[in-house]
C-alpha cells in the first residue's frame, strides 16, 4: 500500500495541514476556554500517558512474555533492543524495542552498504532498508503490526516518550529537519503519531518532516484520539501500511 491509499492520504493531509495554517489566525484571535486547555494540556496528556501505559502493559503481559519467548527462539540475542534517540529538548534516552533483527544487525549492515553503493544511499536517504536481511522472521511480523514498539510504553512511563507525538528520530536525522528541529523536540516524540498511520516508510522524507512540524503546531486531544483508532487498525488489521 503505498502513502496515497493509506488511512489518510498524503493530499488529504497536505489539505488539513493548509486549513490548518489558514485558521490558526483566527483561531488565536480568541482565548481558548479552560476546559480545552484543561484538556489539552501537558500535564493532562502525562496523566493519560501513565495511566494507558499501565493498562497495556498489565492487561497485555501475556502477550509480552509470548512474544519475547518467540524473539528468543527465532535468533541468538536479547529480547530487547535499544537505541539513542533525541527527546523532548534535546534530551538522548534509549528507546526500547523488540529486537526484530539479527544480533549484530550494525556490523552486518556496515559490510552490505561497503559493497553496495546503492543499499547506502537507500539507508542514508530514509534510515531504513524496504528489503532487509537483517530482520527475522518473527521480526517481519512484528514490524508489520508494529508490535516491535510495544516494549515503548516502558520509555513513555519514565517520561522519556509520550503515546501520541512525533516520531522518535536517531541523532543523524536530526540534520534532515533544519531549523524546523527546534520546534519538533519542543514535545516528546510518540509511540505512534500522525507519520505511523499516513504511510509511514512510503511518505517521502520531507513530509514525514511537515508531518511532525504540523502535529506539534496545532495538536490536540481530538487529533490524539484519531490516531490512536486508527493505530489500532494498523495493528488489527496490519496488511501494507509501509511499515518495514
Amino acid at each position: 500500500m503505498t502513502a496515497n491509499s493509506q488511512f489518510i492520504s498524503v493530499k488529504a493531509l497536505q489539505a488539513l495541514m493548509r486549513r490548518g495554517l489558514t485558521s490558526s489566525l483566527s483561531q488565536r484571535r480568541y482565548q481558548r476556554s479552560w476546559s480545552q486547555t484543561l484538556l489539552d494540556g501537558d500535564v493532562t496528556k502525562r496523566v493519560f500517558d501513565i495511566s494507558f501505559s499501565l493498562f497495556i502493559l498489565i492487561f497485555f503481559s501475556p502477550l509480552y512474555l509470548i512474544l519475547g519467548l518467540l524473539i528468543a527462539v527465532s535468533s541468538p540475542g536479547p529480547i530487547f533492543y535499544i537505541q539513542e534517540r533525541a527527546g523532548k529538548n534535546f534530551k538522548k534516552f534509549g528507546c526500547i524495542k523488540f529486537r526484530t533483527m539479527v544480533h549484530n544487525a550494525d556490523e552486518v549492515l556496515e559490510s552490505m552498504m561497503a559493497n553496495s553503493p546503492q543499499m547506502r544511499a537507500e539507508f542514508e536517504d530514509n534510515f531504513k532498508l524496504r528489503d532487509d536481511p537483517r530482520i527475522t522472521w518473527i521480526g517481519k511480523f512484528l514490524r508489520l503490526t508494529s508490535l516491535d514498539e510495544f516494549p515503548q510504553f516502558w520509555n513513555v512511563l519514565k517520561g522519556n516518550m509520550s503515546v501520541v507525538g512525533p516520531r522518535p528520530l536517531v541523532p543523524e536525522e536530526l540534520c534532515k529537519y533544519g531549523n524546523r528541529i527546534d520546534k519538533v523536540l519542543t514535545i516528546r516524540p510518540g509511540i505512534t503519531g500522525l507519520w505511523q498511520v499516513s504511510g509511514r516508510n512510503d511518505i517521502p522524507y520531507p513530509q514525514r518532516v511537515q508531518i511532525d512540524v504540523y502535529y506539534v503546531n496545532y495538536r490536540n486531544w481530538l487529533m490524539d484520539l484519531w490516531v490512536m483508532i486508527k493505530t489500532i487498525e494498523v495493528v488489527v488489521f496490519p496488511r501494507n501500511n509501509g511499515a518495514y
